[in-house]
């Protein structure tokens, strides 16, 4: 099974298609346009894409039927395509392995952030994985399990992102500024004494490691020191 850098769009609409394509093309994909979920297995089968746009309502295999085949041999990205008025569950298409969806008509900008958007969550997930360990820690972002000598401990979600960031960014300091951008993300409108308390708590809940610790930085920020 080879892999290209090209975006299979699987759609029985050739207008869609190009329409599609177009779009991608102009911001430097490649692309390949499939009309039907059988012939779409087959090359997928045969050549990993870099991203799949898949159609809901397909001859053949239908869009979600293909989605379930797919997922058992790859984590390639898909987004799932649908008409307005198709009966699509989209909490079931996520469930069954599509990473995002998109409603036609739709806009050609909103089309191309939402590619970009998976692609870059995607990368992210290859590239850095979703654990990280040190002696004494495990921390595990898919399941949101922090292991502290051996146990459990219970952290809240924004407690453990804030502690997995610094941790997978070792000896780097930060600002409080720059963890509510990474953390909270750019529309969180809190101040930075949010940052402080899940510090405060961090610390109070997990100590410091045979080789590691949680550090204030005076007058600037926060970093997790290894020695």
């Amino acid at each position: 099974m080879g892999e290209n850098k090209k975006i299979y769009i699987v759609d029985d609409d050739r207008n869609i298609c190009e329409i599609i394509s177009l779009y991608l093309e102009k911001e430097g994909f490649a692309t390949v346009k499939i009309s039907d979920g059988l012939t779409a297995l087959n090359k997928i089968k045969e050549e990993l894409p870099l991203l799949i746009i898949l159609d809901l309502m397909l001859p053949g295999i239908d869009g979600m039927t293909l989605c379930k085949e797919v997922r058992k041999f790859t984590n390639v990205p898909i987004i799932m395509l649908t008409a307005k008025g198709d009966t699509f569950d989209k909490v079931l298409g996520l469930e069954i392995g599509a990473d995002d969806y998109i409603v036609k008509p739709f806009d050609g900008k909103e089309l191309v952030a939402r590619v970009k958007a998976v692609l870059r969550r995607y990368e992210h997930e290859e590239n850095d994985g979703d654990s990280v360990t040190y002696p004494d820690l495990s921390i595990s972002l898919s399941e949101y399990k922090v292991k502290y000598k051996g146990e459990n401990v219970d952290l809240t979600p924004k407690e453990l992102e804030l502690f997995y960031f610094l941790c997978t960014h070792p000896n780097k300091v930060f600002t409080r500024d720059q963890l509510l951008e990474n953390v909270w993300g750019y529309e969180y409108m809190g101040d930075s004494r949010t940052v402080d308390v899940h510090i405060k708590r961090l610390r109070e809940k997990i100590g410091d490691g045979p080789n590691w610790k949680l550090t204030t930085v005076w007058g600037v920020g926060y970093k997790f020191e290894v020695k």
